[in-house]
């Protein structure tokens, strides 16, 4: 779908394998204090970029929406 292929195309580059310090897809105890900081500061964090993180991962095509979709596909994955 389009939400994985987004992830896939702009995310799992760092997300998969947990380069510089990105929380991994589906690793509970490294998304545990990031989800409890809420999900507007996670919003923000991937839509403006936070340390290493390039804004939108990288792929400034990506609308807001799709960047937030893709968020919340990774905090299900971590629940």
């Amino acid at each position: 779908d389009k939400i994985e292929a987004t992830y896939i195309a702009s995310c799992a580059a760092c997300h998969t394998t947990g380069a510089a310090g990105a929380p991994k897809l589906g690793d509970k105890s490294t998304w545990a204090p990031r989800i409890k900081s809420g999900i507007d500061t996670l919003y923000n964090s991937a839509i403006k970029g936070k340390n290493a993180m390039p804004a939108k991962g990288g792929n400034a095509s990506l609308s807001d929406a799709d960047v937030k979709a893709v968020v919340d596909y990774m905090v299900s994955q971590a629940k």
